[in-house]
């Protein structure tokens, strides 16, 4: 971890409209993240941790505040500019592991590399998927996968361009012990390998206590 701040929130606010009125989902969130931290995001239920996520990350708009990102103020950027923020800075993994059907492991993994039009993607996608234990499983499709190789699938994704901030929402929530257990092995591994700033969303308690900070939100709060 260094003195780098790559992510910092101040006077984040998200705010919807709803039948009975609008409804307040994040309330003056001040962060900050320095290059290589661990952080957890923790909370209850509907306490506002996904929502805050994407805002860090530049998918969701916030009602008020701003958000820095690596060096840019996502307010200030076009969707497309966010997208280019995100392309060139941000690994995602979701807890729905969000991989293309129709396209085998090896090519889940590669999509990333060939939409920054980089080098030897096919060589650099193999080599993402021995590092989560999945060489032999280069050319399976999701459907042919079970949960736990579909994240390492997902995890592989989200690492092959080396990111500097990896976003990880639940990661382990759609996973049996043994599965999520390796998965989460598999996540700090990487992670210490790579120096990379990993923001996690989880309800698990053991794996919010492997990180080196724990943010808790309630009531759209943080405590």
């Amino acid at each position: 971890m260094s003195d780098e701040i790559v992510l910092s929130a101040s006077g984040l606010g998200k705010k919807v409209s709803s039948p009975e009125g609008t409804l307040t989902i994040l309330e003056n969130i001040n962060l900050q993240v320095s290059s290589g931290d661990v952080v957890a995001l923790v909370g209850p239920s509907g306490a506002g941790k996904t929502t805050l996520l994407a805002l860090l990350a530049g998918l969701d708009h916030p009602s008020s505040g701003s958000v820095q990102l690596c060096g840019s103020l996502l307010e200030t950027l076009d969707e497309d500019g966010r997208a280019q923020v995100r392309g060139r800075n941000v690994g995602f993994v979701f807890q729905s592991f969000h991989l293309v059907p129709s396209l085998t492991a090896l090519e889940n993994v590669m999509l990333p590399l060939e939409l920054a039009e980089e080098e030897d993607a096919r060589g650099r996608a193999r080599a993402a998927l021995e590092s989560v234990g999945l060489g032999s499983r280069t050319g399976h499709y999701p459907r042919q996968l079970s949960g736990g190789e579909k994240q390492r699938v997902a995890i592989a994704r989200a690492f092959v361009r080396n990111p500097t901030v990896l976003f990880a929402d639940e990661p382990t929530g759609n996973l049996d012990a043994t599965s999520g257990d390796r998965v989460s092995e598999l996540l700090f591994e990487l992670n210490k390998k790579s120096g990379t700033t990993l923001i996690l969303v989880t309800h698990d308690k053991d794996l919010a206590a492997r990180c080196n900070r724990v943010l808790e939100l309630e009531a759209g709060k943080l405590r």
